[in-house]
């Protein structure tokens, strides 16, 4: 490993033992920054003493993480911090900072803690704001999606907006998110898009027919697939509304659902009583929650990707998709349009409007795309061009900073 500045990374969406499949885009992200600078992960996790109680009636409500894990080497703790659920939620940040502060002092005073790297911009970006003028060390917040919503709460863009100043250095995965901080007063010269990548030696295409044989799919069925978490905000209702239509241009169509749980919430089971309703029990797959090496399969049987997502900062799945061969449809929000940038790729059309999507998906059946054109262009997005940016920033914050002086560990105060 390379000498230069000890990053922590805190954030409240990492995955664990509990949740494998949360903020699996973080993990991916940072872990390749971990291999070139030293690095741990501060991954607060909400909790309120009745929240057992609510599992009753929510069985996958925050279902908790262990106290501490070791992932690829790297030391993973989850502190609890106190969360109301649905209320007072301009005090998470103070709260996730206090939770944190006993480790991060700590690593700091270790040798350990050298720049904290937040992800979110609230709570988590403001928690570290507060962390790193307590330990005296330079904080980068990256935004990743919530930011536009959290921008016309009034309760909580006040705290946004002041973490964001307080950061050193701003990084948005999308330009759509740059636009967001500038607009809440930012110098453009402290926003710094740094999008997500695809690993290129897990996602690459298979044969479609082993693929399909593997998923007992007939060889020359038209498939599509959506992969994210099973919540509104991803659309797989909004697919599901469309495939009679769908079916009656498309003879023998199979939707592959991929995905379970997350911690914005449980859509299963709903799903699967619309899919009954609507007499789609043969159409539709639910293949569940897949580890990130078990997705080259179901991606690769399938002839178009679909995601009619509400909100989405860089969708990775995006590249996943297309660096297997695949076009994307899906819809124009967040950054989806700058994944999704040239006809060739795929569609993007307004969130909302069914019959343009279901237009899209229809054409999409139906067109002869060049899937190896689509795969050199995931090509040219790999991780390993944004890490090289992301780990010469952080060297240059230290430098600067040490360069500078360090302000002393002090006591937490608001």
């Amino acid at each position: 490993m390379a000498s230069g500045p000890h990053i922590v990374v805190l954030s409240s969406l990492f995955p664990s033992a509990v949740q494998p499949g949360a903020g699996l885009f973080i993990r991916e992200r940072m872990f390749r920054v971990g291999r070139q600078l030293p690095l741990q992960v501060v991954a607060p996790t909400p909790w309120f003493p009745l929240q057992g109680l609510l599992r009753r009636w929510k069985p996958g409500f925050r279902p908790g993480a262990p106290g501490h894990e070791q992932q690829a080497g790297h030391e993973v703790w989850f502190p609890r911090f106190l969360s109301v659920p649905g209320v007072l939620k301009q005090l998470d940040g103070l709260a996730m900072a206090l939770a944190a502060w006993p480790r991060l002092r700590a690593l700091r005073r270790a040798g350990q803690l050298d720049l904290i790297d937040a992800h979110f911009a609230y709570p988590d970006g403001y928690a570290a704001t507060l962390l790193g003028r307590w330990l005296g060390v330079p904080v980068t917040i990256t935004l990743r999606g919530t930011e536009s919503r959290l921008a016309r709460d009034p309760l909580l863009a006040p705290h946004m907006v002041r973490a964001l100043h307080a950061a050193t250095r701003v990084f948005a995965v999308s330009d759509s998110l740059r636009q967001v901080a500038i607009g809440l007063g930012l110098p453009p010269d402290k926003v710094q898009v740094v999008g997500n990548g695809v690993d290129l030696a897990r996602f690459r295409p298979m044969p479609q027919a082993e693929a399909r044989r593997a998923l007992g799919l007939a060889e020359h069925a038209p498939v599509l697939i959506s992969v994210g978490g099973l919540v509104e905000r991803k659309g797989f209702h909004r697919v599901i509304e469309l495939l009679p239509a769908l079916l009656q241009r498309h003879p023998g169509l199979r939707y592959l659902v991929v995905g379970g749980p997350s911690p914005e919430g449980d859509m299963g089971e709903a799903l699967r009583a619309q899919v009954a309703q609507a007499g789609l029990g043969e159409v539709v797959r639910f293949l569940g929650p897949l580890p990130p090496d078990a997705l080259r399969g179901p991606l690769s049987a399938a002839d178009v990707f679909v995601l009619s997502t509400r909100n989405e900062g860089w969708a990775n799945v995006f590249l996943e998709a297309m660096a297997c061969g695949l076009p994307v449809v899906t819809t124009a929000v967040g950054g989806n349009a700058e994944v999704v940038c040239r006809p060739e790729l795929g569609s993007v059309v307004p969130f909302g409007d069914a019959a343009q999507l279901e237009a899209a998906i229809d054409q999409a059946l139906r067109h002869d795309w060049n899937r190896a054109a689509i795969r050199v262009y995931a090509e040219d997005n790999t991780w390993d061009r944004r890490v090289e940016t992301l780990v010469g920033v952080f060297q240059r914050l230290h430098r600067q900073c040490n360069a500078g002086s360090s302000a002393p560990l002090s006591a937490p105060t608001h």
